[in-house]
């Protein structure tokens, strides 16, 4: 049973970098302003000859091509008095692939918010301080094990992102759509998603603050109550 109890907390405490890092991949997936603010910084309507009324359009639909069940992100763009197709097939496919690894993203989310909710549950149901105690602990442990995380994701950031961001991609896509040229590399330029990269990060790095002003809080808390009910004169 110890041997239980021992594994469940630690599953706990791994699990938190994960859940913290998952969740803020899916605030910056389905962030319109991190692409509206990318596209304006890197001028991309210059560069690609699209107004801003559909770079905005193509923010908006991006949002809802990866939470809709469509396969593709097919989108149309009318111009100058015409409409096209904006991206290619193979762009397409390469947008599928991207698909796919977001909503894996949003499995991990979810499992590992489950495990978390459940381990929470398990320390507060018998509601007794070494328990609450406990899990204080536990979740400043877990923000610790975060904040190594992201200490050593913005290293390797910092170092050579781009090399970086060439190797996942030969790791994580089979196919060669993910350097399809049209207008897929031209509106994420490679300092879109340096940009992007280092919001994720400094979203994990609030979600951190967070959860480990919470630990202590309750730690505080706890021993708040004990003083004070030491202090009661009888």
């Amino acid at each position: 049973m110890k041997v239980i109890k021992w594994l469940f907390r630690w599953i706990f405490i791994l699990c938190f970098p994960i859940f913290l890092l998952t969740a803020s991949l899916a605030i910056a997936f389905n962030s319109q302003w991190i692409f509206n603010y990318g596209f304006e910084k890197y001028d991309v309507s210059k560069s690609t000859g699209l107004s801003e009324q559909n770079l905005s359009i193509i923010a908006k639909s991006w949002t809802s091509y990866i939470n809709s069940g469509n396969e593709y992100w097919d989108i149309t763009i009318e111009q100058d008095g015409s409409s096209f197709v904006l991206f290619s097939i193979d762009e397409q496919k390469h947008f599928q692939d991207v698909k796919q690894l977001i909503v894996l993203d949003y499995i991990v989310l979810s499992l590992s918010i489950v495990l978390c909710i459940g381990y929470i549950y398990y320390r507060l149901r018998s509601r007794t301080l070494s328990n609450k105690n406990r899990l204080a602990n536990d979740i400043i442990i877990g923000s610790m094990f975060s904040i190594v995380s992201i200490l050593v994701l913005g290293a390797a950031s910092l170092i050579n992102f781009d090399a970086l961001f060439l190797k996942m991609h030969y790791l994580v896509f089979t196919n060669e759509f993910w350097y399809a040229e049209g207008y897929m590399l031209e509106l994420f330029p490679g300092g879109f998603w340096y940009d992007a990269a280092f919001i994720s990060i400094g979203l994990m790095t609030i979600l951190i603050l967070i959860s480990l002003i919470t630990g202590i809080f309750m730690l505080r808390l706890k021993n708040w109550k004990i003083t004070n009910h030491t202090d009661v004169k009888y």
